[in-house]
C-alpha cells in the first residue's frame, strides 16, 4: 500500500513539472512562424557589400550610400513632338548634356586617332567624334528637382521620356549615321530604342525583346512617342525572338547592333522587392546571367556585318557581368566563327561627358557611369566593339 501511494505522488509530481515545461513541437512551431525573413533587397546589399567592396575598395561606401540615396533622371526630348518642350525645360533650369561639351573633349592630334593597346592586352582604336541628334536634359549637379510627366501633343506624342540620363551614352556610342540598318537586341522597355530614333538616320531598325509581355510594353510606348508613318515594317520591326539564336537568324546584317542585355539592375535590387533578381527562388537565373550575357552578345556579333558596330552595356557594376564578358567575347569570335573584333576606346565620350556624369577610372575595357551624391547617375557600363572581319 505504502508502495502503491509512492507512486500516485511521482506521478503527481511529474504531471506538475509537465505544466511548467515548454512543449518542444509547440515552441519550433512558433519560432518558425515569427523568425523573419531577409528580402531580397537586404539579400542583394549583403552580396554588394562583399562583392563590391573588393572591386571598387575605398570608392565602395561612397558609391552604395548614392545607390541607396534618389536616383536623378533625365528627360529625352521627343524630336516628333510639335511642342517647345526643350525651352519649357531649360526654364526650369535644366539643360542638354548631350549638345553641351566642351571644346576640349575630342582628341586634337594624330596621335589620339591611331590605334593603342590597353591594360587588357586587347587591341583598342580611339573612338572618331560623335554626332547624334539626340536631346537629353538634366538638372545640375546636386539638384534632384524631379520632372513632372510628359504632356501629349496636338497628334498626341508625349514631348519627353524619363530615363537614367547616363542609359543616352550607349545609343551615342552606337554612333548611328544616315542609313544604316540597326537591330537592338533586348530592346524592352524602350528607352533606348526612342533614343536611337531621335537620331533621324536609321534606314531600318529590328527591336527584339525575349519576353512577349515585355514587347507589347515596348510597342505601347513607340506608339506613345513615334508618328505612324515611322512605324511601318519597311522602317521599323518589332520581335519577340530569344535573342541568343539571332545569329542564326540574320548573320551578316546589321551596320549598328546594340546588345542592352538583362543583368541584376543593381539600383532595383537594392530598392524593389517586386521582380528581384535576388529573391531566393530566382538564384538559379541569377547565376546564368554572365553565361546568358555572354550568348547575346555573341548573337549581336554574328549579327554584325564586317565593318559594323556592336555596343554592350549593363546597368551594373559587376565585373564578372560587364569586362569578363567582352573578353569572353572577343575571344570567342575569333577562336569559334573567325571574327575579330577590335576594342573602340570610348574615353573621349567620358571626356566628353564628364560634367554630367562620375565615371570610374583605370576601366581596361569600356566605361562606366558610377553612382555619386552629386550626379546620381547609373550604374551604366558601356563598351563598343567594331568587326574588323
Amino acid at each position: 500500500m505504502a508502495l502503491f501511494l509512492d507512486s500516485r505522488l511521482l506521478l503527481r509530481k511529474v504531471k506538475d513539472l509537465r505544466c511548467f515545461t515548454p512543449r518542444r513541437n509547440r515552441m519550433k512551431e512558433k519560432w518558425a512562424a515569427t523568425r523573419a525573413k531577409q528580402p531580397p533587397t537586404t539579400l542583394a546589399l549583403q552580396h554588394f557589400d562583399a562583392t563590391y567592396s573588393v572591386q571598387l575598395g575605398e570608392l565602395w561606401p561612397s558609391v552604395r550610400s548614392a545607390m541607396l540615396s534618389e536616383r536623378k533622371y533625365g528627360a529625352l526630348f521627343n524630336n516628333f513632338t510639335q511642342d517647345d518642350v526643350v525651352a519649357e525645360l531649360e526654364a526650369q533650369g535644366c539643360r542638354d548634356f548631350v549638345t553641351d561639351t566642351e571644346a576640349e573633349a575630342q582628341p586634337q592630334n594624330a596621335a589620339a586617332e591611331e590605334a593603342s593597346t590597353g591594360n587588357s592586352g586587347h587591341q583598342q582604336v580611339s573612338s572618331p567624334p560623335f554626332s547624334s541628334n539626340m536631346r537629353c536634359l538634366v538638372f545640375p549637379r546636386g539638384d534632384l528637382t524631379r520632372f513632372k510627366p510628359a504632356r501629349p501633343d496636338r497628334k498626341g506624342l508625349l514631348g519627353y521620356y524619363l530615363m537614367d540620363a547616363a542609359s543616352v551614352l550607349p545609343c551615342v556610342a552606337l554612333d548611328v549615321q544616315e542609313g544604316h540598318n540597326v537591330l537592338d537586341l533586348c530592346a524592352a522597355p524602350g528607352g533606348k530604342t526612342l533614343a536611337l530614333l531621335q537620331s533621324n538616320a536609321i534606314g531600318f531598325l529590328c527591336v527584339n525583346d525575349s519576353s512577349v509581355s515585355r514587347t507589347m510594353r515596348l510597342k505601347r510606348v513607340l506608339h506613345s512617342y513615334v508618328p505612324k508613318q515611322f512605324l511601318s515594317d519597311e522602317k521599323l520591326r518589332v520581335t519577340s525572338f530569344d535573342g541568343t539564336k539571332w545569329g542564326e537568324i540574320e548573320r551578316d546584317t546589321f551596320d549598328r547592333v546594340l546588345v542592352d542585355v538583362p543583368c541584376t539592375t543593381d539600383r532595383h535590387s537594392l530598392i524593389e522587392n517586386d521582380n528581384n533578381i535576388f529573391s531566393k527562388n530566382r538564384s538559379g537565373e541569377r547565376r546564368q546571367l554572365p553565361q546568358l550575357q555572354l550568348e547575346l552578345l555573341m548573337a549581336g556579333v554574328q549579327a554584325s556585318c564586317p565593318g559594323g558596330v556592336i555596343v554592350y552595356s549593363t546597368c551594373t557594376l559587376s565585373r564578372s557581368q560587364n569586362q569578363s564578358v567582352v573578353e569572353q567575347a572577343v575571344h570567342l569570335a575569333k577562336e569559334k566563327h573567325g571574327i575579330r573584333l577590335q576594342v573602340v576606346d570610348l574615353q573621349p565620350l567620358a571626356h566628353m561627358f564628364r560634367k554630367t556624369f562620375h565615371f570610374a577610372s583605370d576601366l581596361q575595357l569600356g566605361e562606366m557611369v558610377i553612382p555619386h551624391l552629386a550626379a546620381n547617375f547609373g550604374p551604366i557600363y558601356t563598351c563598343k566593339l567594331r568587326r574588323i572581319t
